[in-house]
């Protein structure tokens, strides 16, 4: 049975067994227990969910501008932007939000490939689209997943990988603009691969085997023969990051964590097969490189406790430099083709995402966006403070201590009620990026924040990312329960008013600490979360299985099977017994909606008020512009009533 009938199944029981639910519809939501929003509440929250953001994609060739990721209606689209500052002009008017966008090399074709899947499912196709004439067709099969495009250098093909040969491998395709008749399978392994870079002859093509979080390797395919080689034989588990090929053609630059507990820039001698360290000096991991048209420049930035920073340097004496910027978050790097300027998206914890370009001759940077506020003040948002934290076991000798970013409101007396938000992954960093809704709880609701990155977040080296592996899974768990000794410790937080929030991996927290420490927490809010780690591994999609058993433990073992089973929040459903707000998309290809579902029905049995929100037409978080308004203003009831409200 197809696992979204067995969802319409289980919807269709619990509306028979209901009992005392109230169910209703709107629009594409079912929702269960939500009570009717007020309009007040709707109009607090508006001028805040009015923000937008922008994000740079590409630029057009000719200085005819760029292309960025923006919202003007339901989802983020394309648009052009002929000079700084500019009209934002959109060009795709789609349902769905644009995933990927990347120009054609080839200036005597106006053409770019997007790519975009249908109501979060995750299954994203191919599409050309012609910047002049605005036509747009697509490529791809319409039912297996395609992404990760790779123009050559001359723009005549482009590789890609797709799961088309049997729905759970990722392979490496190469295709051109006459589309699925012209897709050829070059790389057939197994597993998750994905195409990088083309060597700037076209004759080569540089591949990146993801094993897990901790474990990556590079091949290089001769375009000739087809056959791949190993970048370099390595004999311990490494992991690679971003990977450019110098225009030379005599080596590769690499991220990697080799020859040490962060990721290092590495250049790799072709010839010799060995590696030097680019950036000894720099304690932090390396996160995106570019390389300049003409190879004499290198951009990259690195993740320094949260806030990126961006560096220049000069490929031939291996100088580096930091250019001035405040603290924000950096992504997106791509140099022009003329190679004078390079463009980045800049992220403030105070302001939105916009596009900004540096030029490499005056070192001078123009904003290319202006994002709309809301008609907001700027000087109103309130950036965090970096904050670490005592938790239960010692690194040396030493307690070990847990970063975690606090946003304190301004305009309401202390003690603050605190809201916990757990980022998803587990793999992932909680960074200072701009949360309209964190600043809507701080300026509206008085509510403190407290974001932190327990152990398995990436950013703090390879050791901390891998402390809740298999086995050691609940240890993230006790780390929440070492954040709630230290809220006790603050005067400043009221202790007694704490709620716990959280998405993906960040849900299955929310659940985890709803368990462990039902009696400290007055309310939980689960996005998308675990319920059941052996459940989720045997219904996640095919080709995500091998990837979430090397991270949470393969359920198919029976010894690790009682283990998953024994700490999943479903199984100790029973010790849940303050409010949840459980919130779900029908088409999530990666927790799939079954998660939700035996969850809310298992607290439920505890005479526990559950409010559950199904988004029909959203797959892995809420892509819609409509339906996140109506999860956040819902998410505001639930916590002015359940966290603020009289107990």
């Amino acid at each position: 049975m197809k696992i979204n009938e067995t969802i319409m199944i289980l919807i269709l029981l619990a509306t028979v067994a209901g009992g005392d639910v109230d169910r209703y519809r709107k629009d594409n939501l079912l929702l269960e227990n939500i009570p009717q929003i007020p309009t007040t509440v709707v109009a607090r929250l508006q001028p805040y969910q009015n923000i937008r953001g922008a994000a740079f994609y590409d630029w057009l060739p000719m200085n005819s501008g760029i292309l960025i990721r923006t919202r003007f209606a339901e989802s983020s689209q394309i648009h052009v932007v002929e000079t700084p500052k500019g009209m934002r002009r959109q060009i795709t008017f789609f349902d769905e939000g644009i995933a990927e966008c990347t120009v054609c090399p080839d200036p005597r074709k106006p053409i770019l490939l997007f790519t975009k899947d249908k109501e979060g499912n995750e299954v994203h196709q191919i599409y050309e689209y012609n910047y002049s004439t605005g036509a747009y067709r697509l490529l791809s099969d319409g039912k297996s997943k395609f992404n990760s495009i790779v123009w050559s250098r001359k723009g005549d093909r482009f590789a890609f990988r797709s799961n088309r040969r049997n729905r759970r491998d990722y392979d490496i395709y190469l295709g051109d603009l006459r589309g699925e008749k012209s897709f050829r399978l070059i790389m057939r392994k197994g597993g998750y691969w994905y195409p990088v870079e083309f060597s700037p002859d076209d004759r080569k093509l540089l591949v990146k085997q993801y094993v897990s979080s901790d474990e990556s390797y590079y091949y290089i395919i001769d375009m000739k023969n087809e056959k791949a080689t190993p970048m370099h034989n390595d004999t311990a588990k490494v992991s690679y990051g971003t990977a450019r090929w110098s225009p030379d053609m005599r080596g590769i630059y690499v991220v990697s964590d080799r020859f040490g507990n962060f990721k290092q820039l590495l250049y790799y001698d072709l010839q010799n097969a060995t590696f030097e360290i680019l950036t000894k000096q720099i304690t932090w991991d390396i996160g995106e490189i570019e390389i300049s048209p003409s190879g004499s420049s290198l951009a990259f930035t690195s993740n320094e406790n949260g806030f990126g920073r961006l560096y220049l340097m000069d490929t031939g004496t291996r100088a580096l430099s930091r250019v001035s910027l405040p603290d924000a978050q950096i992504y997106n790097l791509v140099f022009k083709p003329d190679g004078d300027e390079l463009a980045i998206t800049l992220n403030r914890p105070t302001q939105p995402s916009d596009v900004y370009t540096l030029n490499l001759k005056t070192k001078k940077f123009l904003r290319w966006t202006q994002s709309e506020l809301g008609g907001l003040d700027t000087l109103s948002f309130v950036a965090p403070r970096l904050v670490q934290y005592e938790t239960f076991d010692s690194v040396q000798g030493q307690p070990r201590t847990i970063p975690a970013y606090y946003y304190e409101p301004r305009k309401f007396k202390p003690p603050y009620p605190v809201l916990i938000d757990c980022h998803g992954g587990p793999a992932v960093q909680e960074k200072p990026y701009f949360y309209y809704l964190f600043q809507f709880f701080l300026n509206d609701m008085g509510i403190a924040v407290i974001a932190p990155n327990v152990r398995g977040s990436t950013g703090y080296g390879r050791e901390f990312m891998m402390l809740d592996d298999g086995y050691n899974r609940e240890n993230s768990v006790k780390d929440i329960g070492a954040l709630l000794d230290w809220i006790e410790e603050q005067p400043q937080l009221n202790s007694r008013r704490v709620a716990i929030s959280g998405a993906s991996y960040g849900g299955y927290l929310v659940l985890a600490a709803m368990v462990k420490y039902n009696e400290r927490l007055r309310c939980g809010i689960d996005q998308l979360g675990i319920s059941n780690f052996v459940t989720f591994l045997e219904n996640t999609s095919e080709y995500r299985q091998d990837l979430r058993r090397e991270e949470y433990g393969d359920e198919r073992d029976p010894t690790m099977r009682e283990f998953l089973t024994h700490i999943s929040p479903l199984t100790n459903a029973h010790l849940i017994k303050k409010p949840m707000f459980i919130v779900q998309g029908l088409n999530d290809p990666r927790v799939p909606a079954s998660e939700a579902e035996q969850i809310v029905k298992a607290i439920r049995k505890n005479d526990v008020e559950v409010w559950y929100l199904l988004a029909e037409d959203e797959g892995h978080g809420f892509g819609k512009k409509s339906n996140r308004n109506f999860y956040q203003q819902a998410m505001v009831l639930f916590l002015e009533k359940y966290l603020l409200g009289k107990k």
